[in-house]
């Protein structure tokens, strides 16, 4: 049975609009806040990564070697698709949620993980494309020196085909990721927030919990994503070959390259998201014309 949660999110679930710029604004400022982590932690993932680095040396060596702007590089076709990216996730998640509560025998977990996995697959088709650019920009000695360049050397040498080519593998770990991030969000607001009201606190709370468990639960499928992303072995094709090349060159542990990276990207990350998308969220509302006209 859904919980009965309060004003808050009742008058809001059947906005779509405030869904969708909420999300996009969540979008925007989790990307550009937490970038160069996520930068580093491609790096810690890559099948050369020597491995003998904390983040912050990964971090302090490319800002020494490659310049103080080397840690956002490709920043830019990342904010670019993260706002429409994120806009559809939130109003995917909000709108299956809220169809699949009204069925009285839906328990909560189930109608969080399924709007979870709804999320992920509208969220995924439209941002996919961009993080096969920024991973490309953010491995060590890229030869894309611009955005435009690799978009142009990507499909002029592999064809469009390559800007997906992972968008299977990114689905069997985004769905797992984004289920588990909105069940473990959810379940935190029923300790933290049972009424459902904004609160910044308990959001910052949930969102850095989930984002944490999340990540490191479905860190071997990041890495293998990474593999596939780069192309660092032409062997990767496809997920299952991805673990098979990163079981032989890196044994067990390989699956679990950058896993402090991630989480330390992801917990402030889902932290923040969740901040300024419940934000958006009350603040829109709080602002819009009521329906009686006062």
């Amino acid at each position: 049975m859904g919980h009965d949660h309060g004003p808050y999110e009742s008058i809001e679930s059947d906005n779509m609009a405030v869904h969708v710029f909420s999300g996009a604004m969540a979008g925007y400022a989790e990307y550009i806040i937490m970038y160069p982590i996520d930068t580093v932690k491609t790096r810690m993932q890559s099948i050369s990564f020597e491995g003998k680095r904390s983040l912050f040396g990964v971090l302090k060596k490319m800002v020494i070697e490659e310049g103080v702007l080397s840690p956002i590089r490709g920043l830019t076709i990342v904010v670019a698709a993260s706002g429409p990216a994120h806009g559809v996730y939130y109003a995917g998640y909000e709108f299956v949620k809220r169809n699949m509560k009204s069925l009285t025998w839906t328990p909560d977990v189930l109608s969080h993980g399924a709007a979870g996995c709804v999320a992920t697959v509208l969220h995924d088709a439209v941002v996919n494309p961009s993080e096969v650019v920024k991973q490309r920009m953010q491995m060590e000695k890229s030869p894309c020196k611009t955005v435009v360049q690799c978009i142009r050397d990507i499909y002029r040498t592999e064809g469009f085909r390559a800007f997906y080519k992972s968008f299977a593998t990114t689905l069997l770990m985004n769905i797992p990721f984004q289920s588990l991030h909105f069940i473990v969000y959810e379940f935190s607001q029923d300790f933290l927030n049972l009424k459902r009201e904004y609160n910044p606190k308990s959001h910052v709370i949930s969102g850095g919990m989930a984002g944490g468990v999340a990540a490191a639960a479905t860190n071997p499928f990041d890495v293998c994503r990474t593999l596939i992303n780069t192309q660092e072995s032409k062997e990767a094709v496809g997920l299952l070959k991805a673990i098979e090349i990163v079981y032989r060159r890196t044994g067990m542990r390989g699956f679990f390259s950058g896993v402090s990276a991630r989480v330390l990207h992801l917990a402030p990350s889902t932290a923040i998201c969740w901040s300024i998308y419940e934000f958006f969220k009350y603040f829109l509302d709080e602002h819009k014309p009521h329906r009686d006209g006062k």
